[in-house]
């Protein structure tokens, strides 16, 4: 039996979500359509879509319904001409604006904000600005409160909130992007959270009041509705499973922890072993029954060098040498001890001057409500 340590990919969906998108399969009528199942249909979806809002803290009306992630970063970012996005962005980002003007971090992965500053002032026009909230990768939360009061009447800002929503607070910014496979919804099915309308990137039938052409996904809507309210029942478990990542994290003795010296979101470790690829240690925990990635798991099978890493200053050997583990809400203590003994026993056989390369674990976690830490 595999342990799925892999929930930055994407979560185990929830079983009220299923029962939810059942309910709504056989509600089969198009939601636009204006007779009785229509209607209906209509309802259901109005109902999701309250639903999803009072989970993520917003009102229905901010809810534009996408085919997920990407599609509501893309939606977003159409919004724009002239782009600045961080360095560390999804490549759902990089790969739609490639022209943009990048913002650098620092060597922990935090956005650069005296270079944002010195940008937006350089800038020709009022720039759409892309800085993610928490990332995929390292799990390192962005200080968008700070990013958002630089760009205030400067230009617009655009979160990537798909690793942070229902686990931090929303981010205050004129898009907001949420997925509904991370939180324990079905794939191919996100939103953008906009502080106002937004012109359609495509044209068609005027769904989601002409902001999104294109029938909408009811089942998955409902699915997603359904697994952000099961996710807000369980207000806890953020917490608890970044204790279990500290935990993890403690028992790693010689792993280079990325990003370990600013605040991350408990959910994610992004683990260096020196002298050992990421395929290989991908490979030899597959063996071993862990299921965990190299970095973000949006490359059709492919371990690539992460930019994110490059970005932080560490150069192409270390960066092929880090794996990403992530927990979720039925992580358990025994889960990331089994995990633990496994890494060890591959660094000790495999790793070369591992005591050499140790990280920090452990520094500064942030959970949804951590006492005395701002929700970033």
């Amino acid at each position: 039996m595999t342990l799925y340590l892999d929930w930055a990919a994407t979560a185990p969906v929830e079983p009220a979500a299923v029962a939810a998108m059942g309910d709504a399969a056989r509600a089969w009528a198009n939601p636009s359509s204006v007779h009785g199942p229509g209607r209906a249909a209509a309802a259901m979806l109005a109902d999701a879509r309250a639903a999803v809002a009072a989970a993520l803290g917003c009102a229905p009306g901010a809810v534009v319904f996408t085919g997920g992630g990407t599609e509501a970063l893309h939606l977003g970012l159409a919004q724009g001409d002239a782009h600045l996005i961080s360095a560390v962005e999804h490549d759902a980002v990089r790969a739609q604006v490639p022209r943009a003007r990048v913002i650098p971090v620092d060597r922990d992965g935090v956005v650069d904000l005296a270079a944002l500053d010195r940008l937006l002032a350089a800038a020709p026009v009022p720039p759409l600005v892309a800085v993610m909230h928490v990332n995929n990768e390292t799990g390192v939360i962005q200080p968008v409160a700070e990013v958002a009061r630089l760009v205030a009447g400067r230009g617009l800002l655009l979160v990537d909130a798909v690793q942070s929503a229902g686990k931090l607070p929303l981010p205050a910014a004129d898009f907001v992007t949420v997925s509904a496979h991370k939180l324990g919804g079905p794939p191919g099915v996100g939103a953008l959270i906009c502080r106002g309308p937004v012109a359609a990137a495509t044209r068609g039938g005027g769904q989601e009041r002409g902001q999104r052409a294109g029938t909408e996904n009811l089942p998955g809507i409902v699915g997603f509705a359904a697994a952000l309210t099961a996710r807000m029942a369980d207000a806890g478990w953020v917490e608890r499973v970044a204790a279990l990542c500290d935990r993890l994290e403690s028992q790693l003795a010689g792993a280079v922890v990325h990003g370990a010296g600013a605040p991350r979101l408990g959910t994610i470790s992004c683990l260096g072993l020196h002298g050992v690829t990421a395929m290989t240690q991908l490979m030899t925990l597959d063996i071993a029954g862990f299921a965990v990635s190299a970095g973000a798991a949006c490359s059709s099978g492919k371990v690539r060098t992460s930019h994110v890493l490059g970005a932080m200053g560490v150069d192409a050997t270390g960066a092929g040498q880090a794996v990403r583990v992530s927990l979720g809400w039925t992580t358990t203590a025994a889960d990331v001890d089994a995990f633990a003994a496994a890494w060890t026993a591959m660094a000790d056989r495999l790793g070369a001057d591992r005591l050499g390369a140790a990280g920090r674990p452990g520094a500064d976690r942030l959970g949804a409500a951590r006492p005395g830490r701002a929700a970033a």
